[in-house]
């Protein structure tokens, strides 16, 4: 898709963040925070979920629209789960950790801390929460970021509970784990600043580096989402959910502005048709001896075919809108929100095994001419009508224009219909939970990771690569400690970075590896009981027995620090079996040598060590 004049359009895109916290409990029980595998599940128990009526009697629209689709959600519990989870019990006060972060955060954000927090309720009928709503509390607003085009506000800062984990699509519903409900969530909105596509990823960026700046925040896919507003001046603020990649979000936007772009040419190509959207109708009788296997089957599952006749439509619901998404997929997306397969159209057909007399006949009935188009929907009968409506609806709205709506991210950088954007009767006051007053004095404005780069080059001596690697990683506490306890700056810092790393590209499991592991390994290197060849020997054993301690393994293992007496006879064993070739080529064998004395000692010995006995043992031969 070719790049746009941003300004001239008038494109106006602000940042939704939404960060898991690494606290102890959750946000409002005192369970882990620690993801489970639903294999360790221990009982199953369903809901059934209903909107309800805002303080002013109000149902919001997105989650009217979601009721609609009659679902059994399934939760798989396990032995940590509590009956505030279940929504058995009232929630307990908010967590104090959890508030403690979200007031760092708000400080490296610039932002100004509420003098009362009040706990909301928004409403979540999509089974994403036993409650039927998420819980949810302004800590902070008024903040701002830097970036190359200029600064970006930032509006407000939220402390949240996490949805449940989805497992899997069921006959009935959907399933969905309670190990990730309630786990403390921030989630941080910008004004609508954003000017381009490459802004709005650098302000993204800045955002995620000032969140692990805490260094209590959970890392790895899924603990961070973004989610993107993105309008031009002619089209509709559009809500993209589901951000899982900084590297995704700059073609998000091109191809939103790109996708209005294409419907605000097709709502004026459809004006000056003077098209419109007729009433849908059922057309089952003209494909009673049908070939399409996808009609036949919803028929003989006693459904029925509804289609909506689009006047003036021709050859625009076939027209590309995105990258492989066209007009025909919009419609397409609302008909699946209703539980269709899918629709077809008649700028595709003949196709699928429908034949051109039955798209002749189609149009007949419907009353379509040579500038129309036909849209159907085959499934059971209630399914069917439903489908049918929203695809005529959601036609209705292109000859208006964009619609406002609430979009998915998918991974090739398009996205997909999800609902309407929310409104205000979504949020109301929740009653279970006493007000807070948060105190920013509690907490000191944590280092910015950018900042310990610099730190770490000037006070370590590393190398800005390796500083970055430490800083931007999540070790770098284990990094500081080891270097507090008298280890080498650099092998600390390779030994939790390099180290790792190459141990994991030689399939060792360095997944089982904990904290503890590295700091006990860093305390036998500080009291000489290592030597640091034996470093990664040390955390591969660990990796592969994790129960074992540093110390036990490097017993096991034999890789205490060998006596100088052991190291000289060592090499001097090795001298012994190549004296012929050192008498021949003097120092031009240490190399060699070198190698086969090290691997003698298994680590157990520092390399310079046996580097200066191996140097004295040749001049002893070649002397």
């Amino acid at each position: 898709m070719s790049e746009y004049d941003y300004a001239d359009l008038g494109l106006v895109a602000g940042l939704e963040i939404h960060q898991q916290l690494d606290t102890a409990t959750k946000l409002f029980c005192e369970c882990p925070t620690e993801l489970r595998e639903p294999e360790a599940s221990v009982r199953r128990f369903a809901r059934y979920l209903h909107p309800t009526k805002s303080e002013l009697g109000e149902i919001d629209e997105a989650a009217l629209e979601e009721s609609r689709v009659d679902r059994e959600f399934e939760y798989l519990a396990y032995d940590t789960t509590c009956m505030v989870e279940e929504d058995d019990e009232p929630p307990h006060r908010i967590d104090g950790e959890a508030l403690d972060v979200a007031m760092e955060i708000a400080q490296l954000l610039d932002m100004e801390v509420v003098d009362q927090g009040h706990v909301m309720r928004k409403i979540v009928v999509d089974g994403s929460n036993t409650s039927g709503f998420q819980r949810s509390m302004l800590v902070a607003n008024d903040g701002v970021i830097e970036t190359s085009d200029g600064p970006v506000g930032v509006e407000d800062l939220l402390l949240e509970e996490e949805s449940c984990q989805r497992i899997a699509e069921t006959d009935g519903g959907v399933r969905y784990s309670l190990d990730r409900l309630g786990i403390p969530l921030v989630e941080i909105g910008t004004k609508p600043d954003i000017r381009s596509p490459e802004q709005a990823r650098e302000a993204a960026e800045r955002i995620g580096m000032l969140l692990r700046s805490t260094g209590k925040v959970k890392r790895g896919l899924g603990t961070i989402r973004q989610d993107l507003n993105v309008s031009i001046a002619e089209g509709a603020r559009v809500e993209m959910k589901g951000v899982q990649s900084l590297d995704d979000i700059d073609d998000l936007v091109r191809n939103e502005v790109g996708r209005q772009v294409a419907l605000l040419e097709i709502r004026d190509e459809l004006r000056e048709r003077d098209a419109s959207v007729g009433d849908p109708r059922d057309v089952t009788d003209v494909f009673e001896d049908t070939d399409s296997g996808v009609i036949a089957g919803a028929l003989s599952d006693g459904g029925a075919v509804m289609a909506v006749p689009l006047y003036g439509f021709d050859g625009l619901v076939g027209r590309e809108i995105q990258p492989d998404r066209r007009l025909g997929t919009e419609l397409s997306d609302h008909a699946k929100r209703h539980g269709a397969g899918g629709i077809f159209h008649t700028d595709e057909l003949p196709a699928y095994g429908v034949t051109g007399a039955e798209v002749e006949a189609l149009s007949e009935a419907v009353g379509a001419g040579d500038r129309d188009a036909v849209a159907i929907v085959a499934a059971d009968r209630s399914v069917a009508e439903q489908s049918i409506e929203a695809v005529a609806a959601r036609a209705e709205d292109t000859i208006a224009g964009v619609p406002e709506e609430t979009r998915g991210a998918n991974e090739d950088g398009t996205t997909r219909y999800l609902r309407p954007l929310p409104g205000a009767a979504r949020m109301y006051p929740e009653t279970d939970v006493p007000p807070v007053e948060p105190d920013p004095t509690r907490v000191e404005t944590p280092e910015l990771l950018t900042e310990k780069v610099e730190r770490y080059q000037s006070e370590f001596g590393l190398g800005e690569g390796l500083a970055e690697q430490v800083a931007f990683g999540q070790r770098w506490q284990l990094f500081e400690d080891a270097v507090g306890m008298g280890v080498d700056a650099t092998l600390a810092a390779r030994t939790v970075e390099s180290t790792v790393t190459e141990l994991r590209r030689d399939d060792v499991p360095v997944e089982n590896l904990r904290d503890e592991h590295f700091r006990g390994t860093f305390e036998l290197l500080a009291d000489g009981e290592l030597a640091k060849e034996g470093v990664p020997e040390l955390l591969t054993a660990l990796a592969e027995a994790p129960d074992l301690s540093p110390a036990e393994a490097a017993d096991r293992e034999g890789l205490g620090s060998a006596a100088e007496d052991e190291v000289r006879e060592a090499v001097a064993e090795v001298v012994e079996r190549n004296a012929e070739q050192v008498e021949t080529e003097g120092m031009g064998a240490f190399s060699a040598l070198m190698g086969e004395c090290m691997g003698a000692l298994r680590g157990k010995a520092d390399g310079d060590v046996v580097s200066d006995v191996l140097r004295e043992e040749i001049q002893k031969r070649a002397g």
